[in-house]
């Protein structure tokens, strides 16, 4: 049996010595925002780059699922509230040093652009879906009979449309901040080692990155568009192992908590998850499928799409669970 002496009192139920009040909700949240912070990401980039024709999934298709797993996303925070009703009061300050703050607000300007960047091409999202899923399909014609039958919709349609560049170039300062605001949420945690790193920000962009160009890749139906996303997602999978093994060496290189904080995951608990499944599963292997692609071999682009999905949800899950349990003693 160990013990171990708390010489401070701090022996709280559920926060000290290990925190158990996050659960699904918050990496499923922090998941999809790094998702839609990558499809926002890549469609304002190649519209400013003059790329919409050559990228048409990048720019005009696939943007439309950023505003739904965006909502996807503040559904699970509001089930994680304990007083869900009163969310409105994080609009009614703003307190800079407070990274709730920064993502509170900075989802209250993304999601509106977010739905105005994909109404600029309905009508090529819904030849996209043409013949392939009638529901899509038959959502979308509502929404055009929608705007042609109210003015003030139809004012909104246009003044996206002759917008785009100005939204363009808001959306791709937006996505970059919602795509590092994922990782900083929980680096702004100090008390708890595991997340305590300035890693996690870039980390947390850089897999946002790679969920969208997998996404992007996957709806793709040009050979010429799937394979630019998956030089793109190799380039971005090969960053991301980069910032995992410097997060690794930072912590076996600080503080003793910080040590134990990466024996989790070098011996101990999260040993097997986070390097056969993360890292084998969702990086290394996905990426070995698309070289082989790449050189030639015919892979269908779907099985390293999901892959990849799988492992930046999985990442998300393990670091929100394995922080937790990482701690100071006081």
């Amino acid at each position: 049996m160990k013990e171990e002496l708390f010489v401070s009192g701090r022996d709280i139920p559920f926060i000290d010595p290990v925190l158990h009040i996050w659960h699904w909700q918050i990496p499923l949240y922090l998941f999809v925002g790094g998702l839609a912070a990558g499809l926002i990401f890549f469609a304002s980039y190649f519209y400013l780059s003059g790329k919409e024709k050559e990228y048409p999934i990048a720019v005009q298709v696939a943007p439309f699922l950023a505003p739904i797993v965006i909502v996807l996303g503040l559904i699970a925070l509001l089930l994680d509230l304990r007083h869900p009703a009163f969310f409105w009061q994080l609009y009614t300050t703003i307190r800079l040093d407070s990274p709730m703050s920064w993502g509170a607000w900075t989802l209250g300007v993304v999601m509106p652009l977010s739905v105005l960047w994909p109404l600029t091409y309905i009508y090529e999202i819904r030849a996209y879906f043409d013949g392939k899923i009638k529901l899509a399909v038959n959502i979308i014609d509502w929404i055009i009979k929608l705007k042609n039958r109210y003015w003030v919709l139809e004012w909104v349609f246009d003044f996206s449309v002759k917008n785009r560049k100005a939204i363009a170039i808001i959306n791709l300062v937006l996505s970059i901040v919602l795509g590092v605001y994922t990782g900083i949420l929980l680096s702004a945690f100090n008390a708890r080692p595991l997340w305590n790193t300035s890693l996690l920000g870039p980390l947390f962009l850089v897999s946002g990155l790679s969920t969208g160009a997998a996404t992007i890749m996957w709806m793709a139906k040009d050979h010429h568009e799937k394979i630019t996303f998956s030089r793109i997602d190799l380039l971005l999978i090969a960053i991301e192992l980069f910032f995992i093994v410097h997060l690794f060496m930072g912590f076996l290189a600080s503080t003793a908590v910080q040590q134990e904080a990466a024996a989790l995951f070098l011996g101990g608990e999260f040993t097997a998850v986070f390097w056969g499944f993360f890292v084998m599963g969702g990086l290394v292997f996905p990426a070995i499928l698309e070289i082989l692609e790449l050189i030639g071999y015919k892979i269908p682009i779907s099985i390293p799409a999901f892959f990849i999905l799988f492992g930046g949800a999985l990442f998300r899950f393990i670091m929100v669970e394995a922080g937790q349990i990482t701690r100071y003693l006081y």
